[in-house]
């Protein structure tokens, strides 16, 4: 199945482009946003950050198709500041964070993400690393896995289904996404599984995002990118749970949120707090009628956006 990039348009007009400035695809996946940000830069440059060497395959002939003003950098987007430190580049203009897992990497059923097709449990977004599911679901102790399930799915029945889960392995390894998802229909209420959301997608959820260290990893990049912002430079990201939501709520309104204290309007002298930051726009913008209609995935995506001073 073709990836269809999510709220791309909105997701490019908030990043303000200019044709001669420097930006950052934080997500490049199959390169839809890289390819909207490379139509727009004539002088300009933008940096593509992949882990996923059949992403990076694709997207290099893709992009190429467009210009050559770009680079594509095979590493995680945590260490954008020393990546891009090597390219000679301090400050950026713009950075893209689109937090949703590609199609490919959903519907490529020896990738392991989905709880439809059959395949090894793996769920790498780094095919080189050691971790996976497979050596979480069969390896880590039953509390380890309850507090997942919960932490990163937000999974109410993660005891039945961890207590099922270990209960299973003693006899066999659980290998495969269809095995597992066979031990998480048996854990739920039977009213679940007639439920229209799949009664497994929370758990898949909770182990994808625990094998890639999503969540830690997003949150020190954003940091490290706020920090390398050009003065009228912007931050767009598009997430997917209110996990993600969570982070990003929280670090923008560090960044940006006045000081409103009652206790500051009472001093005798004026307190200034100006902030470094602004936000784009108030409140996330989802997608419209018209995409949900053509990309169901989009249904749960966020947009939101940050501007330096």
């Amino acid at each position: 199945m073709e990836h269809i990039s999510v709220l791309l348009k909105e997701s490019i007009e908030l990043l303000n482009i200019s044709d001669d400035k420097t930006y950052v695809d934080a997500t490049m996946g199959r390169a839809g946003h890289s390819s909207e940000i490379l139509k727009k830069l004539k002088s300009g440059h933008l940096y593509c950050f992949d882990q996923d060497h059949e992403a990076i395959k694709f997207s290099q002939d893709r992009l190429q198709k467009i210009n050559n003003n770009f680079s594509i950098i095979n590493d995680n987007f945590v260490n954008i500041k020393a990546q891009l430190a090597l390219n000679n580049v301090t400050k950026i203009d713009g950075i893209l964070y689109d937090l949703g897992v590609s199609s490919p990497q959903f519907d490529q059923a020896d990738r392991g993400f989905s709880y439809r097709l059959d395949a090894r449990l793996d769920m790498r977004m780094n095919q080189n690393q050691e971790l996976d599911a497979h050596k979480v679901i069969n390896k880590y102790s039953e509390e380890e896995l309850v507090d997942m399930f919960y932490k990163y799915g937000e999974e109410k029945f993660s005891r039945s289904i961890a207590k099922n889960i270990v209960k299973e392995r003693k006899s066999k390894e659980i290998n495969t996404t269809l095995e597992l998802v066979e031990i998480i229909k048996n854990s739920v209420p039977k009213k679940i599984l007639y439920d229209k959301k799949h009664p497994a997608r929370k758990v898949f959820q909770a182990l994808r995002i625990y094998v890639n260290n999503e969540l830690k990893v997003f949150e020190n990049s954003l940091t490290s990118a706020l920090s390398m912002l050009n003065p009228g430079g912007r931050i767009v990201v598009i997430t997917f749970h209110s996990l993600e939501e969570k982070i990003v709520k929280s670090i923008f309104k560090d960044k940006t949120l006045d000081i409103k204290d009652e206790f500051f309007k009472k001093l005798p002298v004026v307190v200034e707090n100006k902030k470094d930051y602004k936000l784009v726009i108030r409140k996330p913008i989802q997608a419209s009628l018209e995409e949900l209609e053509l990309n169901k995935r989009s249904r749960s995506a966020r947009l939101w956006a940050i501007e330096r001073n």
